[in-house]
């Protein structure tokens, strides 16, 4: 089949972006790493600045190296078994030994997420820290990370978008057919990495984190509409299709467990930015959620 007029091939990217002998270093990694890396040296500055949080305890900035264990490892975990209950149940009962086998890839977002929540939890409560100054400070850093992974998913490739015959900017992903498709995975990261990056770092300097919740709750709105938005042009994961509504072959309308997902973060996302609002909010003990 020839390709359509308006059809931009794939650059050809090299997956890895380091070799040093029998060892190799991929550009998957070194998003997570900088992702990380990124978030850590951000909280610190945040952290530091003490107008910034009208006298509201949180972490010291050495402390943050331990905060990244708790979450990283809270990602890790939580991202897998999401992965594994919501997206391919039947694939790893039958073969449950895949589980483990990250390397593979499956991941999801919104598990990464609650386990990142429970790792942030359990540092608070052994630090004795508020609970909220955490989940505050994680979401002001989290986009860094999403931009970064979802360009990732872009180099991969991966996660790519529908098909947009006639789209000046539809690209001819390798393995996905001859069609132009929605490069989504460049979409979600201007939305759910850059925008909300840009978002967030404005609440904060408004004195977002001096309201307990504020910068935790409008995280979860503005993710998951920047989400449900984005998988409107994502093409869903072929295990699961739409969840109901839609037509698989066209690949239009219809609901993505993606997008399910994120309704829930968008409901606590809006309880949070409410309770923030109440006058009784503006103060926090040191042992508060």
């Amino acid at each position: 089949m020839p390709m359509p007029v308006f059809a931009i091939p794939f650059p050809v990217i090299d997956p890895v972006a380091l070799s040093i002998g029998p060892l190799s270093v991929k550009w998957y990694g070194l998003a997570y790493v900088a992702g990380l890396l990124g978030g850590w040296w951000y909280s610190r500055r945040l952290v530091s600045t003490d107008p910034l949080w009208a006298g509201r305890s949180r972490p010291k900035p050495e402390e943050l190296d331990d905060m990244i264990l708790f979450v990283a490892l809270g990602v890790v975990l939580g991202g897998r078994l999401a992965f594994v209950l919501f997206y391919d149940l039947q694939r790893y009962l039958a073969r449950p030994q895949d589980i483990i086998a990250i390397w593979q890839g499956g991941m999801s977002f919104h598990g990464g997420l609650l386990g990142a929540a429970t790792g942030l939890w359990l540092f608070a409560k052994r630090r004795g820290y508020p609970v909220l100054a955490m989940f505050d400070l994680a979401a002001a850093v989290a986009p860094i990370g999403l931009f970064l992974g979802r360009i990732a998913n872009f180099i991969k490739p991966e996660l790519w978008g529908r098909p947009a015959p006639g789209l000046p900017w539809g690209m001819v992903f390798p393995d996905a057919g001859p069609l132009p498709r929605h490069p989504s995975q460049l979409y979600e990261a201007f939305g759910e990495g850059l925008l909300l990056f840009a978002l967030l770092a404005l609440v904060v300097r408004l004195g977002g984190l001096k309201r307990p919740g504020l910068v935790a709750g409008i995280f979860g709105m503005g993710y998951a509409v920047a989400r449900i938005v984005c998988e409107f042009f994502r093409e869903p994961d072929p295990q699961l299709g739409f969840l109901f509504g839609g037509n698989v072959d066209a690949l239009s309308g219809g609901v993505t467990m993606g997008m399910l997902l994120s309704l829930p973060l968008f409901l606590a996302g809006l309880v949070l930015v409410l309770r923030a609002r109440r006058p009784q909010q503006m103060s926090e003990s040191g042992s508060s959620a």
